[in-house]
């Protein structure tokens, strides 16, 4: 097989704290799949990246915001977050993100 396949069960999640969780799973140089599980009331605090990232909600409820303007975000949506932006996520019910990056997070996969 030429792609990276990653086996969801043999990806250990790491924890983050305050009810969150990240799974890296199959990414190259230039993309990155990454699971984040929350718990009610979990968050990702404010931050920016140099990466473009697309984030789809697999379950749950969240309030999400960019630049300080918030959405609503319930399964089956999706946001692209751009470059450099401000962005920062709040679970209103327990939930998971398929968050897409690229180019990849080496900050992620970097001991």
């Amino acid at each position: 097989m030429k792609g990276k396949v990653a086996i969801h069960d043999e990806q250990k999640p790491i924890d983050l704290g305050g009810g969150v969780t990240r799974r890296i799973l199959s990414y190259d140089e230039s993309l990155m799949s990454v699971e984040v599980s929350f718990e009610k009331g979990g968050a990702g605090a404010e931050h920016s990246h140099p990466h473009t990232q697309c984030s789809y909600v697999l379950s749950g409820k969240f309030s999400y915001s960019v630049e300080g303007e918030a959405v609503i975000l319930n399964p089956g949506d999706s946001i692209v977050v751009p470059s450099g932006l401000p962005h920062s996520t709040v679970c209103l019910e327990k939930g998971v993100l398929l968050d897409i990056f690229t180019p990849m997070r080496k900050d992620f996969v970097q001991s």
